[in-house]
C-alpha cells in the first residue's frame, strides 16, 4: 500500500505510534471544531495517475448518467411539512457514476478495501469498529461532474462520508457545506428554509486539491458541489462504511442510483 499512499505523512498503518497518535488526535480535533477533516496529499501522483487511466475508459463507456430534481432531503415530501415550505424548495443534480463492481481491481477499490484505513476511520470517529459496505454497487462509487454539471444541496443518509478527489476541475467544482444544520433531536426546518433561501450569508468552503481524502459528518450538515467550469471533469469516488456488516441498498435504491439492480458479478468481501 505504501506504493499508492504517502503512509509517512500519514501513518495509518502504525497509529499506537507516536506520529499515528497525534494524526488520529488532530483529526477528531477538526471534527469537534468544523464537522470535517482532511488528509491532503494522501494518494501518491502516479497512485493518482493510474486511478484516473482505469476509471476514465469506464465513464467513456459504461458510467450512469444520473440527472434529478430533488430537495435537500431527496424525499418527495416531508410528512408534517406543507408542499410549499422553504425547506422543501427543489434543485437540480447532475453527475456520472460508475460502481465498484465496474472496477474491482483498481487503485480506488484496493484503497476502499485496505484494513488500517479502515480501522484509521473508525478511531477517528470514535467507532467500536466500521465494516466495508457489502452491496457490490454501492460500496465504492467514482463520481464524475462535467461542465454545467452539481451536485444540489442536500443531507447524507449515513452518519458520514468518506471521499477521495481524483481529479479537480478547472474552475467551479467546489465543495460548500453548513454544519450542524439540524440534529437527530431536532430537524429545524424553519432553520433549513431560511439557509436554503440564502445560502451564501452562511456557508463555508472546503479547499481540495487531487490526493485528498476527506471525511465529512454530512448527516447534519447541508452540502453541495458548485457547477463545473471549464473542459476539465472533476472526478471524485465516494465511500461507504457502516457499524455493522453486510449492509446492501435494496434493489430500488441500486435502480434508481445506478439503473441497474444486479451485480456484473460476484464481488469478494474483505475482512476488516
Amino acid at each position: 500500500m505504501d506504493r499508492l499512499l504517502d503512509l509517512e505523512r500519514f501513518p495509518l498503518d502504525d497509529l499506537a505510534g507516536a506520529p499515528g497518535r497525534a494524526l488520529i488526535e488532530r483529526c477528531r480535533q477538526e471534527l469537534a471544531d468544523h464537522g470535517t477533516f482532511s488528509l491532503a496529499g494522501l494518494v501518491r501522483p502516479q497512485a493518482l495517475a493510474q486511478a484516473i487511466a482505469e476509471v476514465q475508459p469506464v465513464f467513456a463507456t459504461a458510467a450512469y448518467p444520473h440527472k434529478r430534481s430533488h430537495n435537500i432531503y431527496f424525499k418527495n415530501g416531508v410528512d408534517c411539512l406543507p408542499a410549499d415550505h422553504p425547506a422543501l424548495r427543489r434543485f437540480e443534480t447532475a453527475s456520472h457514476t460508475i460502481c465498484a463492481d465496474q472496477i474491482p481491481d483498481s487503485v480506488v477499490c484496493q484503497i476502499y478495501e485496505w484494513p488500517p484505513l479502515v480501522a484509521f476511520l473508525a478511531v477517528t470517529m470514535n467507532k467500536p469498529r466500521l465494516y466495508p459496505m457489502a452491496d457490490p454497487l454501492a460500496r465504492a462509487n467514482v463520481m464524475a461532474y462535467r461542465r454545467g454539471e452539481a451536485i444540489s444541496w442536500h443531507f447524507d443518509r449515513s452518519e458520514f462520508t468518506t471521499t477521495l478527489l481524483l481529479q479537480s476541475s478547472e474552475a467551479g467544482g467546489v465543495f460548500q457545506y453548513r454544519s450542524n444544520l439540524r440534529s437527530e433531536d431536532n430537524p429545524n426546518y424553519d432553520g433549513v428554509g431560511r439557509f436554503l433561501a440564502d445560502p451564501v450569508r452562511e456557508v463555508q468552503t472546503l479547499p481540495q486539491q487531487p490526493g485528498t481524502l476527506t471525511v465529512f459528518k454530512g448527516k447534519y450538515a447541508a452540502h453541495s458541489v458548485t457547477p463545473v467550469e471549464g473542459a476539465r471533469t472533476r472526478i471524485v469516488a465516494v465511500y461507504s462504511y457502516y457499524e455493522r456488516p453486510g449492509v446492501l441498498f435494496s434493489a430500488e435504491e441500486r435502480l434508481g442510483f445506478y439503473g441497474r439492480a444486479e451485480a456484473l458479478g460476484p464481488v469478494a468481501q474483505p475482512s476488516a
